[in-house]
């Protein structure tokens, strides 16, 4: 790899890293969601010509927001030449003069107003699933088709919910200021969503992806900290947090040295995190007392399963199974079932897993994993031609090259069967 691909990866990977605080910043100055879009998007352009030249500023996020704020004052003023001006207080917020803006960007309380955005896209006037698209689309920076992807909906379906909900908080006067304690109790639940999907889309990047999308994942589980120290007593937040340490933990092993999947059974499970364990189990032990299990407890139980495992043949393969039963009560859904198919093949065996999926593929027709998951049980009952075809679909769903690939040794490996037979 060259210097300037270098240099390009890591450029890429600041602006996604910034894109959350930069974009919360240019919120409260201009009080415009496109305006603030089109601010950080005219920085990031001024940031692709200078870095490469000049080197990267010591604070790239400091950056960006004075660029962007400039440039969309400038386009202010020059439309100003032919309207007036608006009032100060529509375009800035004058408690965030400039001057002050680098040093509160080292402080916790000017991080803590990525949170306030998040609480600000999930505003009661949305339907909740537009609420989450926005709230990814401004905050996070995922494309469209990322987030028609973690919702299971075609991308024009879903273009047209996140334009709808832009115009619905424009057309509704939404306040950009902070939340108060009952709103923010009100949007929690869209806010610990959003969180959640902000990590899967960091967990599910694989290869060159990591460079850029793998950062998500650490921004998450900020997010999620600073949830649980909003509602210290919430166990629902315990668990998101529960569950994102305990499935980021694992990260150092999930590839190999060429980007390929190594599945949970085969990781190494030195290269696991044991401190972000230690907190996940603790965090699972405190929400536990408050006998209140939600999804996210329920999904960190199950993380915490695999993650309490030395070897993979000690897994609780039943106890996940139950807790994916009760998981499928409070939160069911096709995918809720799928997972917990694997559980069933690992306690009952392959085909009672395989009659528990085939009725999920109406729903489930252009999602990656259940044909994955299809392909493999086939396989398991010795159903080769029907596992060959499974595969084949899976690979042409796949997300990543790092999915296509794990499919392809499926693949590869009944090629040879075939041949020697």
């Amino acid at each position: 790899m060259t210097i300037a691909n270098i240099d390009a990866a890591w450029i890429d990977a600041a602006l996604t890293a910034a894109r959350p605080q930069a974009v919360a910043a240019l919120l409260r100055y201009f009080r415009d969601l496109d305006t603030a879009e089109e601010a950080f998007q005219d920085a990031c352009l001024r940031a692709l010509k200078a870095w490469p030249k000049n080197g990267p500023p010591r604070d790239p996020t400091a950056w960006l927001i004075l660029v962007g704020r400039n440039a969309a004052l400038d386009g202010v003023r020059k439309q100003s030449k032919s309207s007036p001006l608006p009032p100060e207080e529509l375009i800035s917020d004058l408690e965030d003069a400039e001057a002050t803006l680098v040093d509160r960007l080292d402080g916790e309380h000017y991080r803590d107003d990525v949170l306030r955005l998040l609480f600000i896209c999930c505003h009661p006037d949305l339907p909740a699933t537009q609420q989450v698209a926005v709230a990814l689309r401004i905050v996070s920076g995922l494309s469209v088709r990322q987030i028609a992807r973690a919702f299971l909906v075609g991308e024009s379906a879903m273009e047209q919910r996140i334009t709808r909900a832009k115009a619905r908080i424009g057309a509704a006067d939404v306040p950009f200021g902070a939340p108060g304690v009952e709103e923010r109790a009100e949007r929690l639940n869209a806010v610990a969503a959003m969180v959640y999907l902000v990590f899967n889309e960091g967990y599910s990047a694989g290869g060159q992806e990591l460079l850029t999308r793998g950062a998500l994942c650490d921004e998450a589980i900020r997010l999620a900290r600073l949830l649980l120290r909003l509602f210290p007593g919430e166990p629902e937040i315990m668990g998101l947090t529960a569950l994102l340490l305990l499935q980021h933990a694992r990260a150092p092993a999930r590839f190999d040295a060429d980007g390929a999947v190594v599945l949970l059974e085969d990781q190494d499970r030195g290269l696991w995190n044991g401190r972000m364990i230690a907190e996940g189990l603790a965090l699972i032990d405190k929400a536990v007392r408050h006998r209140r299990p939600g999804p996210y407890l329920v999904q960190a139980a199950i993380a915490a399963e695999h993650d309490r495992a030395e070897r993979p043949e000690d897994t609780n393969w039943a106890r996940i199974d139950l807790l994916y039963g009760d998981l499928e009560q409070l939160a069911p859904s096709p995918v809720v079932t799928l997972n917990r198919a694997v559980a069933v093949a690992k306690v009952a065996g392959p085909e009672a897993a395989l009659e528990m999926i085939e009725p999920l593929a109406p729903k489930l027709s252009g999602y990656f994993h259940f044909f994955g998951l299809r392909g493999g049980l086939l396989l398991q009952l010795g159903r080769k031609d029907e596992a060959r075809v499974a595969f084949d679909q899976a690979i042409a769903l796949a997300n990543t090259a790092a999915e296509a690939a794990h499919i392809r040794l499926h693949l590869d490996r009944l090629m040879k069967e075939s041949a020697g037979g």
